[in-house]
């Protein structure tokens, strides 16, 4: 896994850096050295510059252009500096390397821009001179490459309202959570990193890659059996959302996650609907009202025996005896417990005394309006702080939360994993739905129950990506993204062992 760090993290690692081994002008040089090595320069080349050290930045990547006889120009929003960015700046003019002062004028007929106007530092939004640059270098029809962080965009919760939308970023140090979250994948073209010496001073987040996966999916040998991999449950469906379980199983994503047997408990009036598409599954009639799951304890007791997890929630409604089914199962069940959806409603009602003394390891599965119903933060502020929050509450609740949105964060209070994958098309009814199955899968034959949600994350997200490969984002449904479960598993074995 790749580390990431917050912006906080990144700055007092960076002043730790330079008080005890390498002094700021080298960082920045190396810094300057990381991007310049990092693009495959020609042509004319304009870089552009604000007022601090990543302005500092562009100016070692100019002197090392122009000593390497490249067309290289400098554009100033302001005669300001930093003290080291100062440095480089007065090198560049002792180097002849042409530079102004911008005053609204157009920026085509470059072949390369260089974005060197915020760090990962910028909060806000950006106004009068910067935004103007940044809209005239996005209709440049440049390639544009951004040192450390696209301009306009906040390096904790990638938020931005005008950002530069570059081909290339190179991150400098660190990839930051800003990468990941937000607008960044609408914005950032292919992302590199650069090392420069600067050694994090405390834990940082991680981003999973593919091969971090393998410990979950990993070969199986000839001699096992369906009971080795995990019987699971899924528990979900009332007469308003019978489609949404049905997905789960109808789709197979807990079957092509490798489940070994998956039991799908619904209310029975939806028995009959849904037998004809269960071919490798197990179904258990629940007992109901109106159509809507209620308690029966022996019912349930059958639903949930002999299982290694559950999922629970998928469309069941808020008419049912939702509270007292998922009370049940956590004082019973020592397994991992998924909680989606209309789940996590009634898990919100919860004491919190039960959950925190809860047999099961809880497994929660929220959208960002979901969090704010759960943590009662609102939704803006979740946006902006999506990690830490997560965090603290996972935390508080003793819980593993993972939080969907444009980057999935996945969390236990201790560690942070974010998984990238994932797509456009996946903003669709029923997405959430293969997911539980999935997790609930991959939960059932793995030990490590964090890693196992975290890699459910990421082939969920690598599945979409290939469906939408197929389909496009605008037509894709989430049975798509289920029918691509096994080549997303396929495709992490062949491109990693």
């Amino acid at each position: 896994m790749k580390e990431i760090a917050s912006v906080s993290l990144m700055r007092r690692s960076d002043e730790n850096t330079i008080r005890t081994k390498i002094p700021s002008l080298d960082l920045m040089y190396r810094a300057g050295v990381g991007i310049f090595e990092s693009v495959n320069w020609h042509g004319k080349i304009l870089i552009v510059c604000g007022t601090g050290n990543n302005a500092g930045d562009g100016y070692v990547v100019a002197s090392l252009l122009k000593s390497k006889g490249f067309f290289v120009e400098l554009l100033l929003l302001a005669e300001r500096f930093s003290p080291d960015g100062k440095y480089y700046f007065d090198r560049c003019v002792k180097e002849n390397v042409p530079w102004s002062v911008y005053n609204s004028q157009n920026l085509e007929g470059y072949d390369i821009i260089v974005d060197c106007i915020f760090g990962t530092g910028f909060k806000g939004k950006a106004e009068n001179e910067a935004k103007d640059v940044i809209e005239k270098i996005n209709k440049s029809g440049a390639y544009v490459v951004c040192a450390d962080i696209n301009s306009g965009l906040n390096g904790d919760s990638g938020l931005g309202e005008a950002c530069v939308v570059s081909n290339l970023t190179v991150s400098v140090g660190s990839l930051k959570s800003g990468h990941f979250l937000g607008r960044a994948k609408d914005v950032i073209g292919r992302l590199v990193n650069i090392d420069i010496g600067i050694d994090l001073i405390e834990k940082p987040y991680y981003l999973l890659e593919a091969k971090d996966t393998l410990a979950v999916f990993k070969e199986r040998p000839n001699f096992s059996h369906k009971g080795t991999y995990g019987y699971i449950t899924l528990i979900g469906g009332s007469t308003e959302y019978s489609g949404a379980v049905k997905l789960a199983n109808i789709a197979a994503s807990a079957m092509r996650a490798g489940a070994g047997v998956v039991k799908l408990a619904v209310p029975k009036s939806l028995c009959g609907g849904i037998m004809p598409y269960i071919l490798e599954s197990t179904l258990c009639p629940m007992a109901e009202r109106d159509g809507a799951i209620c308690f029966d304890e022996d019912l349930l007791k059958g639903a949930l025996s002999n299982i290694k997890a559950a999922s629970i929630g998928m469309g069941l409604g808020t008419r049912g005896d939702n509270r007292q089914v998922i009370e049940y199962i956590l004082n019973s069940c020592q397994i991992p417990v998924i909680i989606d959806a209309d789940g996590l409603r009634s898990f919100s009602e919860i004491d919190k005394n039960v959950i925190r003394n809860s047999k099961s390891t809880v497994v929660l599965t929220p959208h960002l309006k979901e969090f704010e119903r759960l943590c009662g933060v609102p939704l803006t502020q979740i946006q902006e702080n999506p990690i830490e929050l997560a965090k603290s509450y996972a935390k508080e609740m003793g819980v593993i939360l993972l939080l969907k949105g444009q980057a999935t964060v996945i969390t236990d209070g201790e560690e942070v994993i974010i998984s990238a994958t994932g797509c456009a098309g996946m903003a669709t009814a029923g997405s959430g739905d293969v997911l539980s199955g999935i997790l609930a899968a991959v939960c059932a034959y793995s030990d490590n129950t964090l890693m196992a949600v975290s890699s459910g994350a990421y082939i969920n997200g690598l599945a979409g990506e290939l469906a939408q490969a197929e389909f496009g984002d605008i037509s894709m449904v989430a049975s798509d993204t289920a029918s691509y479960i096994p080549r997303a598993i396929k495709k992490i074995k062949e491109h990693t062992e």
